[in-house]
């Protein structure tokens, strides 16, 4: 089996609940803004209720503890601070979400 390369994002979300859908809109959203950055975008059907995304392991978004699903702006810039916090997001930036 071929190395997945880094980073890695995984958006696990419930097949039960038909989120699949919204889950493929997040990572065309990944995918078209940080296309030279990204690694690999992987769908995992859960169960449950779920809606999860990680980054190499560690959490960027959860459905139930964040309380819903995030807009593409606020995960564009979860990532952003995550993972390349230098980086500019153009209309999807604010000022706010800078450190």
């Amino acid at each position: 089996m071929q190395d997945i390369p880094a980073p890695h994002i995984i958006i696990t979300y419930c097949r039960q609940c038909n989120w699949l859908l919204r889950s493929a809109w997040m990572a065309q959203e990944i995918l078209s803004t940080f296309s030279e950055e990204v690694g690999a975008v992987t769908l995992v059907p859960g169960t449950g209720g779920t809606f999860t995304i990680k980054c190499d392991g560690t959490p960027v978004w959860n459905r139930k503890t964040d309380g819903g699903f995030p807009e593409a702006k606020i995960l564009k810039q979860r990532l952003r601070d995550l993972l390349w916090p230098d980086k500019d997001l153009g209309h999807s930036d604010t000022t706010s979400s800078r450190k």
